[in-house]
This record gives structure tokens, sequence and C-alpha cells, in this order.
């Protein structure tokens, strides 16, 4: 997924920013490869994962701050990882992004309480917009 430009992060306050852990969980090697880089751009920490079951299997689960879930994967899907961290009790706020346009399941996972959702290709500025809605509200 190609990215244009490179940004700072707006409150310009990397040293928090650090401390917030942006995961990644996408079953393509591309995204997973090229999300995490522009996270750190953007003055966050990141971690990818290929599958729902890896993320849920990881040391990150309770770390994580925002959530960049893809919606269509093998195994458990994104929506399907959204339901199992609400019964887990984790509230993570989650930003799904996808290549298909579904407004059937777009507006399932925003009903269910997801901070974003965002069609791919997407731009570097609507990422960063989302996460910093997922963490600091409107």
């Amino acid at each position: 997924m190609p990215h244009a430009s490179r940004m700072e992060p707006r409150n310009g306050n990397n040293q928090n920013q650090h401390q917030l852990l942006s995961v990644v969980v996408d079953d393509d090697e591309s995204v997973r490869e090229s999300l995490p880089d522009l996270l750190k751009e953007f003055g966050f920490a990141a971690r990818a994962f290929s599958s729902a079951q890896e993320f849920l299997a990881s040391d990150c689960v309770d770390l994580t701050s925002c959530l960049i879930l893809d919606i269509a994967m093998p195994g458990m899907s994104g929506p399907e990882l959204q339901q199992e961290l609400k019964r887990r009790g984790k509230e993570i706020p989650i930003i799904f992004i996808t290549g298909r346009r579904d407004e059937a399941i777009r507006a399932q996972v925003l009903k269910q309480g997801a901070a974003g959702f965002l069609l791919k290709p997407f731009r570097d500025t609507d990422l960063l917009a989302a996460i910093e809605t997922a963490l600091h509200g409107n």
C-alpha cells in the first residue's frame, strides 16, 4: 500500500505517543509491512499481526492503545475479533480498514463501537485523523 507523504504527529508530543501502541491486524503482507512504518512516522509504537488469533495469543492485547483491523481475514474476521475483545472486557479503540465497499458491514461495526472505518487505499492524513479520534474522541 503506497503512502504519499511523511507526516509529523499533530500535537508534537512524541514522548507520550511512543507509549501508545498501535497494532495492525491484516492478512495482507504489504499492509503489515507498510502501516507499522507509517505509524512510527506518526510517533506511535507499532506492531503487526497476520491474524486475529495471532494477536489474541500475543502479549500485546493489554498494551494496545489503538487497533487497526482488517474486516475480511481467514479464520476469525475483524468483526469477530471486535466481538471477542468485547467478550473479554477489552475496551480497545478499533479502526477498521477494508478494500470492500460494504455499507452493511460498515454500519454493523460502527454500531458495535468501532472508532473508525477506512476504505483501502486511504490517505495518510485520514489514518492519522482516525487514530486521533479513536484515542481522544471527536
